[in-house]
């Protein structure tokens, strides 16, 4: 597992482009029969990929968190942005579509993740905060997401969002999961920026074709830098900076935050007129 320890927005402001690729971008998340894992300082998340192809693949009890197993005192976000797969929770099988959302709760021991068809293996991003409270699996479809369509194209950022693990969706203890896509003609997400100082955040991008690229801006608001992202890529957002980004072609992203404030509206505004 990646350990990556926090920074302030005083030493970012000063790095250059590979300390921050080297700090704040998580890549080569979605590898064959493999599970990636990378724990950040902010929040002590753990971010993760998994793409199983040809077999089941564990979710490991790494060294790093002195615990009989990993969700001894985590809970666990799952998002599928791939072909049809399952989650699999002490012998409880969970089925996930592209989109659809898995919640599991503290306490749970063993966990894999399998893909239904070899030819289209799912791609299962994960979030894992800790936990203090053992909430209840539970999953939520596409469907069941109730989704919200933002934006508009005169501003190039028509967009629908998907909100699954929130105070009005999946309970959890500090998590909050979503996903937006953005419509043909449409680039830019999270505009107006913000900030939001009681929760950390990290943006990972899909749908994403070989030949195009995000810009991911970061940075306090008035001290903007950017990444260049790739497909399956992801950022890891401080609670100090703003995060918002566009495309050379539209895409699709999945939000999670976590922190003490599960209210999925608490931003500070980064007004565009006032960004540098």
């Amino acid at each position: 597992m990646d350990i990556r320890f926090a920074n302030s927005s005083k030493e970012t402001k000063s790095m250059l482009t590979d300390e921050l690729r080297e700090n704040f971008l998580v890549n080569e998340l979605m590898r064959n029969d493999k599970i990636s894992l990378t724990y950040s300082h902010y929040d002590r998340v753990i971010i993760g990929g998994v793409k199983p192809v040809s077999k089941k693949v564990l979710l490991p009890n790494d060294p790093e968190l002195r615990a009989d197993y990993f969700l001894e005192r985590r809970e666990l976000g799952i998002i599928n942005v791939g072909g049809k797969g399952t989650v699999t929770a002490d012998g409880k099988n969970y089925e996930l579509n592209k989109f659809d959302c898995c919640y599991l709760g503290k306490g749970v021991k063993k966990v894999s993740f399998s893909s239904s068809a070899k030819k289209s293996p799912a791609l299962f991003y994960l979030l894992s905060a800790p936990a203090h409270h053992s909430y209840p699996n539970a999953v939520c479809t596409k469907e069941k997401a109730i989704p919200v369509e933002l934006g508009g194209t005169e501003t190039s950022n028509k967009r629908t969002v998907f909100k699954y693990i929130h105070l009005e969706g999946i309970k959890s203890c500090q998590l909050v999961m979503g996903l937006t896509v953005l419509e043909n003609g449409s680039v830019w997400n999270s505009v107006p920026p913000h900030t939001h100082t009681r929760r950390m955040e990290v943006y990972f991008y899909f749908d994403v074709s070989e030949e195009h690229r995000i810009f991911h801006f970061m940075g306090k608001p008035q001290a903007t830098q950017h990444l260049v992202v790739a497909n399956n890529e992801a950022v890891i957002s401080p609670p100090w900076s703003t995060h918002f980004g566009c495309g050379t072609s539209n895409y699709g992203f999945i939000w999670g935050m976590a922190g003490e404030n599960l209210v999925y509206t608490d931003m500070d505004p980064a007004p565009v007129v006032n960004l540098k």
